[in-house]
C-alpha cells in the first residue's frame, strides 16, 4: 500500500513515516514546496504525480489561539484545502484519511462524545476543522474522517516536550485541572491509520465515516503533567510539582472545551482498532526518550 501523506514534519506525519516499513506501507510525505495547501488548484497535480493509493490529510494551521485573529488563512488550510485534496482523491479514484479534533465540540457534554453528538466549536481552529470535515465528506464519499485529541511525541512541539522543558528550570509548573480528555500517543494513531487505510482501500462503504481515535483513559492536562514527571523522575529526568489551576486562572485568546473526552467504540466496532491506555502509551514514550538521551 502506498500512503502520501501531508505535512511533512508534523507529528501524525513523522510517526507514520517511521513506522511505514515495518508495517508494510510505503508513506510519501508531501509538503511544501511540491505541495502547497495555501494554493488549492495545484493540488490534484501533485497528487497525481505521487501515484496514492490512500490520501492521508495531516497538515493543518493548528495554532489555535493565533487563529483567532487569522480564521481566513486557517480556513484556507484547514477547509479549504482539505476539502481540494478530497476531491483530487476522488479524481484519482482513491479514498482519503481527515485528520480532525476534539475541538469540533463546545465541551459541555458530561460524559464522552460520541461521533453522532452536536457540533459546536467555540473556536476559529474547532470552526475551521469542522470546515475540512464537512468538505472532505462532500468531495470524496470514500472517506473517513478521524477525531483525536491532545496528540504528542517525543519530537518537537507539544505538551509534553514543554513539560520536560519547564522542569528542567522550575520546581513547580502551574497546569490546568478542569479540562478533561484523553492523550494520544502519534506512533499509536499512526498504526490505527494504518489499519483504516487497509479497509478503506478495500472498498467497502461501512468502512466510511466519522471516527473518534485517542488514546483510551481519560486525564486532566494537570493529571497528563503528572505523569509525565512521574516517569521522568523514575528515569532520573527533570520533574517539577503540579500546581493545579483552574481555565480561568489561565485565560488565552481561544475558548477551549472543558470536555474533549471522545468514545472510540466505533472505531473499534468498524475497523477493528482500539488505541492503548494513555498511561501505557505515555510510559513508552519516555522510555524511548530515555534511551535516546543515554546514547547521545
Amino acid at each position: 500500500m502506498r500512503l502520501v501523506v501531508t505535512g511533512r514534519e508534523g507529528q501524525v506525519a513523522r510517526a507514520l513515516r517511521a513506522a511505514g516499513a515495518a508495517a508494510g506501507v510505503e508513506v510519501i510525505a508531501l509538503a511544501r514546496p511540491e505541495l502547497n495547501l495555501a494554493q488549492p488548484a495545484a493540488l490534484a497535480g501533485a497528487l497525481a504525480a505521487a501515484r496514492p493509493d490512500v490520501v492521508v490529510n495531516a497538515a493543518a494551521y493548528t495554532a489555535v489561539d493565533q487563529a483567532e485573529a487569522e480564521e481566513a488563512l486557517a480556513l484556507a488550510i484547514n477547509g479549504v484545502a482539505a476539502g481540494a485534496l478530497a476531491r483530487a482523491a476522488r479524481a484519482l479514484g482513491v479514498p482519503i484519511i481527515q485528520i480532525s479534533t476534539d475541538y469540533v465540540f463546545d465541551g459541555t457534554k458530561p460524559g464522552a462524545y460520541v461521533e453522532t453528538d452536536p457540533v459546536a466549536p467555540i473556536n476559529a481552529y474547532g470552526r475551521t476543522k469542522l470546515a475540512g470535515e464537512r468538505a472532505v465528506a462532500a468531495e470524496n464519499p470514500r472517506h473517513a474522517i478521524l477525531r483525536t485529541s491532545w496528540v504528542y511525541d517525543g519530537q518537537g512541539r507539544n505538551f509534553l516536550r514543554t513539560m520536560l522543558r519547564l522542569a528542567e528550570s522550575r520546581d513547580a509548573v502551574s497546569v490546568v485541572a478542569d479540562q478533561w480528555g484523553a492523550p494520544t500517543y502519534a506512533p499509536d494513531l499512526a498504526q490505527a491509520i494504518f489499519a483504516v487505510a487497509r479497509n478503506l482501500r478495500a472498498g467497502d462503504p461501512a468502512h466510511h465515516g466519522v471516527f473518534h481515535a485517542t488514546g483510551a483513559g481519560e486525564t486532566s492536562w494537570a493529571g497528563f503533567a503528572a505523569e509525565i514527571f512521574r516517569l521522568s523522575a523514575a528515569a532520573g529526568g527533570p520533574f517539577a510539582t503540579v500546581l493545579p489551576i483552574t481555565t480561568a486562572e489561565y485565560p488565552t485568546p481561544a475558548r477551549r472545551p472543558a470536555n474533549s473526552r471522545l468514545g472510540c467504540d466505533r472505531l473499534a466496532a468498524v475497523h477493528a482498532v482500539r488505541l492503548p491506555d494513555w498511561r501505557d502509551a505515555l510510559a513508552r514514550c519516555m522510555a524511548e526518550l530515555t534511551v535516546k538521551e543515554t546514547h547521545r
